[in-house]
C-alpha cells in the first residue's frame, strides 16, 4: 500500500488525539487506566507539530508518529505518538514507517527510546526492530535502541 509521511500541522492535533483514544483504549482498559478525557488531553498537552509526522496511506489519514530530541541524551530521540488506524494494523505499514525512521536515526548515529504499555502487541514490533527493555513498571515498558542495531524484520 502506498504511504507517505508529511509534517504535522496544528490542525492535526484533534484527529491524532481521537486516533490515540481508539488505539490505546483496549490496553488502557486492560490495565485499568482508561479515562475518556485524559487519553485525548495527554496527546493535546504533548503535541509538538515540529517533531510529528502524519502517516497517510492511499492519500488519507492513517496515523501519526513523533520523533523528538531527547532532553537528556545529546544524540538521542524519543519515539512517541506512533498510532495507526486499526484497519491498517498488521499489514506491514507500521514496520515500514518504523524502518524508515530508524534508518534516519542510524544515519545520525542516534539512539532511540520509547515506552509501550505492558502487554501491548506493539512491543513485538519494536523488539523486531532492535529495541530492548531498559526498565519497566506495572504500566509501562521503557525500551532503547542503539544505532545500527536493527534486527532483521521477522514477518
Amino acid at each position: 500500500m502506498p504511504w507517505t509521511l508529511r509534517p504535522a500541522e496544528p490542525a492535526d492535533v484533534e484527529p491524532i488525539a481521537e486516533l490515540r483514544a481508539v488505539v490505546m483504549r483496549p490496553d488502557l482498559e486492560r490495565l485499568g487506566r482508561f479515562d475518556e478525557h485524559r487519553v485525548r488531553q495527554r496527546l493535546r498537552d504533548a503535541f509538538s507539530p515540529q517533531h510529528t509526522a502524519v502517516i497517510e496511506a492511499n492519500g488519507t489519514f492513517a496515523g501519526s508518529v513523533a520523533l523528538r530530541p531527547s532532553e537528556t541524551d545529546d544524540n538521542g530521540h524519543w519515539l512517541e505518538h506512533f498510532y495507526l488506524a486499526p484497519a491498517l494494523q498488521g499489514r506491514g505499514l507500521g514496520a515500514a514507517v518504523l524502518h524508515t525512521l530508524l534508518t534516519r536515526t542510524d544515519a545520525d548515529d542516534a539512539l532511540v527510546r520509547l515506552n509501550v504499555l505492558q502487554g501491548s502487541p506493539a512491543r513485538r514490533l519494536y523488539e523486531r526492530h532492535g529495541f530492548t527493555v531498559e526498565s519497566q513498571d506495572a504500566v509501562d515498558v521503557f525500551m532503547l535502541r542503539l544505532p545500527h542495531t536493527a534486527q532483521p524484520v521477522i514477518p
